[in-house]
């Protein structure tokens, strides 16, 4: 049984299940997207605007995460957004009207950028309280949460269920398992008090001064181009793949459905490996690796010969990108001479603006071309993941090391 009072465990189950739940609340809107196109009877380029809906929400909500969870805790930020991210997906759900239906889109990107900032501002905390890295094995769980809701979308397709009904049922379940999550991962103030101070002594720059802003930035720049490297990967897995095995690898309806989950289902493996990994290989030899496996999995997906090895190639590209995204969060939250929350939700901020282009860019790619053509942007994103990865890791073994 746990115990009445915070402990760290107790805080670490919290937030696990924060992430869990944060995963799977979209994503089962995900497998129902090629009925939404046929519905709305959208051209490939006019789909890659509507998904678009939801990152441009993103991009907008990330502004006010900083403000909203210093104002109001992590833990609350996330419980009451999520209840909110749930309201919105329901209505888009029961949209009967392309716009109306982009609108709910844009009010639950908005929503659920600010309560990714805070569980993982959580997330960090609670790491920096056990001592211990935890930071992959929670995006491991938001892997698994989203394969689950990739899983339940399936599942709702294949008994007929109507998508406002299942966005409906889905998000009030979810709400619930939130709200109970977040009262769990708190961390008493006292804790708090104590990691703020240690963070501040190691920090040789005042925070809000024009140095540690200038410092903040070459710090944050190449975490960015990681994360948006690997956000680029989840971008084309929720909005792409099913359409990809479908209509040009030529697989099965019930097969191409699990396209998200197979990714994300490599995904959370690779996150549940990224803790160790990192331990042994460092952090910048990890993401490099993981670059040219993205790099590797697209080529096989663009060149598949038959659908199954395009659902191989898919899967290298979840594997690929499963550490960048938390480092970069990692690393941003330890970011010294900010307030608490902001390197988070600056990062987060940064790299859902390259959602805006993903998509699009894909979709315009492939009216003129082919969608197995427009797969050469997840190639070259692993190619620079792995370059950036390569830059960051001789400026560190260049910096003069102090006992």
């Amino acid at each position: 049984m746990l115990r009445s009072e915070p402990t760290p465990s107790r805080a670490r189950l919290g937030v696990s299940a924060m992430f869990f739940t944060n995963g799977v609340i979209f994503s089962a809107l995900l497998p129902r997207y090629p009925e939404i196109k046929d519905t709305f009877e959208l051209s490939n380029s006019a789909f890659g605007l509507l998904v678009v809906a939801f990152p441009v929400g993103a991009a907008l909500g990330a502004l006010f995460a900083g403000r909203a969870i210093r104002a109001l805790s992590a833990p609350t930020v996330t419980a009451l957004g999520t209840l909110l991210v749930a309201l919105a997906l329901t209505a888009a759900g029961f949209s009967p009207v392309v716009w109306l239906f982009a609108g709910a889109l844009v009010l639950a990107g908005a929503l659920d950028a600010i309560v990714d900032a805070a569980q993982n501002v959580q997330g960090v905390l609670v790491e920096q309280w056990r001592e211990r890295s935890v930071i992959n094995s929670l995006h491991a769980l938001w892997s698994i949460g989203a394969a689950t809701g990739g899983l339940i979308g399936a599942a709702a397709v294949a008994v007929d269920l109507s998508i406002g009904l299942q966005m409906a049922i889905n998000g009030a379940l979810w709400s619930v398992v939130a709200a109970v999550s977040s009262y769990l991962s708190v961390v008493p103030d006292e804790v708090r008090a104590r990691i703020r101070s240690d963070s501040a002594q190691e920090s040789s720059v005042a925070v809000g001064s024009p140095g540690a802003r200038r410092h903040a930035w070459r710090l944050l720049a190449p975490l960015v181009v990681l994360a948006f490297c690997g956000t680029l990967i989840e971008d084309v897995a929720n909005n792409w793949v099913v359409l990809f095995l479908a209509r040009e690898a030529g697989a099965p309806a019930a097969v191409a459905g699990l396209g998200l989950t197979v990714v994300l289902g490599a995904q959370f493996v690779g996150r549940l490996l990224g803790d160790p990994m990192t331990d042994r290989w460092g952090r910048e030899a990890v993401a490099r690796s993981g670059g040219v496996i993205i790099a590797v999995g697209a080529l096989l997906a663009m060149f598949s010969p038959a659908y199954p090895v395009a659902v191989l190639g898919f899967a290298l590209t979840g594997l690929g990108c499963a550490t960048l995204v938390p480092a970069a969060f990692a690393a941003a939250g330890r970011v010294p001479g900010l307030p608490e929350g902001t390197g988070i939700a600056v990062i987060g901020w940064l790299m859902r603006l390259g959602f805006l282009v993903t998509s699009p860019a894909i979709g315009r790619l492939s009216d003129a071309t082919s969608l197995s053509t427009a797969m050469v942007i997840p190639v070259a994103a692993g190619l620079l993941a792995a370059l950036v990865a390569s830059v960051v890791g001789r400026r560190a073994a260049a910096r003069p090391r102090t006992a």
